[in-house]
């Protein structure tokens, strides 16, 4: 979920130009509830989410945080997936437009 208010499954489209995730309602919409500004962006795996409990015995956990200094948390599906996210998200901060 934005901010950490909550956890809620979203489905994410990636692209590269512009260099954005989006993200929508899994239960359908074609309209995007949001997007990430992923240009010049940072992309790591976490352990732990300051302020919360939550640990990361999975390790599917992820952070973005934007050239603005905005923090996202994100759970991926497993820890293959997590680490397939990261590098494409990296190589799309690095080179998107």
């Amino acid at each position: 979920g934005h901010r950490r208010k909550n956890w809620k499954v979203r489905k994410f489209v990636l692209r590269d130009d512009p260099a954005y995730l989006h993200y929508y309602d899994p239960a359908g919409g074609e309209e995007p509830l949001g997007a990430i500004h992923l240009r010049g962006c940072v992309v790591t795996a976490v352990q732990d989410m300051p302020d919360t409990k939550k640990h990361d015995d999975d390790n599917i956990l992820f952070e973005i945080i934007t050239a603005n200094e905005i923090h996202y948390y994100l759970q991926a599906a497993s820890s293959t997936e997590r680490s397939e996210w990261i590098k494409a998200i990296q190589s799309v901060a690095r080179t998107g437009k």
